[in-house]
């Protein structure tokens, strides 16, 4: 753990309120809150009259770590001189985030504010976290976001048992696709493809058809040897990857109707609804499976995908893109610039082209749903602040996670200081000061610019999720809303899957039958892919091994809890 120690707390005499992308201010909120002290209200800044502190959980991500200028002069100092509100920080590295949280929220020393929580549902028995959606009525930003959007039944899909939701989640106005591919068009062209049509109708065998003979080409040229892989991958391996496959079998797999990678986490073995059977299923023992997994070991086998892509770093991922080793990766909105300039510095005549991931025997995004990850707040704030406290420090985060004020804040930083608005082709759009880039928004410069990400914690991940499609756009240049258009017109968006809303009893069961379980299967997913196991020889021992795990009592479990809510 790193325990991060702030500067002093700023009583702010003084407050300009920045202007946030819905316009004009509301008249601040004065009630009986107000006679305690603070105001707050629809796009109202939240403040304080007397300096506060709530401790915080932070996730920092390596390739942009914290650094004390966050606190000192940057996002930390900007919310406390807005807000008077001093966030105590707790920073543990992304890789054991969850692990880390998960100890102290059962060890009761949990902070305040946990944010970056993708799934609640193992914390909701413990009792560590507050069922938030008992708050929501002290939060104007929230209710008036999900209201105009219409998110009603979205926030259902998160509901616990007992009716309630544990996490604030991030609100999008429509679904939005985060993470996908980017390839060396440079080298695609010469080869004899064009990516921009191809991406149109392809598929993962297709996009395999065409790396077979891109590779070919570069052999021939002298670039690599046969033996070499052209694609070697992030997010895949011991540091983010979970041991799963992280993000690439997630988008594999959920073009094949399977959860995998990434998705197969908190979904107690892989299960997924039928619409048509109106029923739950295991997709990881399903023939989609079978089909997804022989797919990803044909990328394998013909030597395209390299197997070290399950166990290696990320930064050993992406040096070998850099330096011209490999041809494609994963990436996603907040690294597409900095992927990019990084290449360029290594291979300055490099050309990059951000890709729509490819279709399985479905077209669907991987992104489904107009949720993301959100906030838990702990039982340990209640207790310690009293109902008043809590509700004031709810008014607090209300403002931090949903105000535009404050979305603007964290991820361009304070008007003046690091952008200014300007007007470009008749629109009036924000843009960095000169001097100034940033990888998180998609903004390169010279490598004297400074990067107000890396020194300041502008546009990090523990913030900025969701917002209107607007907000969500406002620094994309063009050929991020083409891909956005790209993405529109070639992908289909999922609906959302009904949610079985077990009991803490339950819940403890299926954790007990579902943990080991998803072990088994993400060892013998990455086996499949990798060869050492055959998919048609092992097959039957696989679907076996999955039965002794429990896997047909996990399905039916689910599917009785769904027919009891049902009720």
């Amino acid at each position: 753990m790193k325990k991060i120690v702030s500067m002093a707390l700023v009583i702010a005499c003084a407050l300009s309120l920045f202007t946030g992308c819905s316009g004009s201010k509301k008249k601040a909120a004065v009630s009986a809150d107000a006679a305690v002290g603070y105001t707050f209200g629809e796009e109202v800044t939240f403040h304080s009259d007397e300096p506060v502190t709530y401790p915080m959980f932070f996730s920092d991500a390596s390739w942009y770590a914290m650094q004390d200028t966050w606190l000192t002069e940057g996002i930390f100092k900007d919310i406390e001189n807005l807000t008077n509100v001093h966030l105590d920080i707790t920073s543990y590295d992304s890789g054991d985030y969850n692990q880390k949280i998960n100890l102290a929220i059962n060890s009761g020393s949990a902070a305040y504010i946990i944010p970056k929580v993708y799934e609640e549902g193992q914390y909701v028995a413990g009792g560590g976290v507050v069922a938030v959606s008992d708050y929501t009525q002290y939060m104007p930003n929230f209710t008036a976001f999900v209201n105009k959007y219409n998110l009603q039944s979205d926030l259902d899909t998160i509901r616990q048992v007992d009716g309630k939701f544990y996490r604030l989640p991030g609100l999008h106005q429509a679904v939005a696709p985060n993470y996908t591919l980017m390839v060396r068009d440079d080298i695609f062209k010469a080869a004899g493809y064009d990516v921009r049509e191809l991406e149109k109708t392809w598929t993962w065998e297709s996009l395999l058809d065409v790396l077979i003979e891109v590779k070919k080409y570069m052999v021939s040229q002298g670039m690599i040897k046969a033996s070499d892989y052209i694609w070697s991958d992030l997010w895949c391996g011991s540091e983010s990857g979970k041991g799963n496959g992280g993000n690439l079998l997630k988008l594999m797999g959920t073009s094949y109707n399977v959860l995998s990678g990434w998705a197969i986490d908190g979904s107690n073995g892989g299960i997924k609804w039928d619409p048509k059977k109106k029923e739950f299923y295991s997709s990881s023992i399903s023939d989609d499976f079978k089909k997804f997994i022989s797919v990803a070991n044909r990328y394998v086998k013909e030597g395209i995908l390299d197997p070290e892509t399950f166990t290696q770093a990320d930064d050993v991922a992406n040096n070998k893109f850099f330096n011209g080793q490999t041809v494609i990766k994963s990436t996603n909105l907040s690294q597409m610039q900095s992927d990019t300039d990084s290449l360029k510095k290594i291979v300055p005549d490099a050309e990059v082209y951000i890709t729509v991931y490819p279709a399985g025997s479905t077209n669907k995004l991987s992104d489904g749903g107009r949720l993301e990850n959100g906030v838990m707040l702990s039982k340990k704030a209640l207790d310690e602040l009293g109902e008043a406290g809590f509700i004031k420090m709810v008014r607090f985060v209300d403002w931090l996670f949903y105000s535009s004020e404050a979305y603007s804040l964290y991820k361009w930083g304070p008007e003046g200081k690091t952008w200014q608005w300007a007007t470009v082709d008749g629109e009036r759009v924000k843009k960095l000061l000169p001097g100034y880039k940033c990888g998180g928004l998609g903004i390169g410069g010279s490598d004297d610019d400074v990067d107000i990400r890396l020194k300041w914690g502008y546009a990090g991940g523990n913030f900025w999720y969701g917002h209107s499609t607007a907000e969500l756009t406002d620094n994309f240049a063009a050929d991020r809303k083409d891909l956005y258009a790209r993405f529109s017109a070639y992908k289909v968006t999922p609906e959302v899957d009904p949610a079985a809303k077990p009991s803490e009893d339950e819940r403890e069961q299926l954790n007990l039958w579902a943990t080991p379980l998803i072990d088994t299967i993400n060892t013998w997913t990455l086996n499949f892919i990798l060869g050492n196991k055959d998919i048609n020889k092992d097959w039957d021992a696989y679907v076996a091994d999955c039965k002794n795990k429990n896997i047909e009592k996990v399905v039916s479990k689910v599917n009785e809890i769904y027919s009891k809510q049902a009720k």
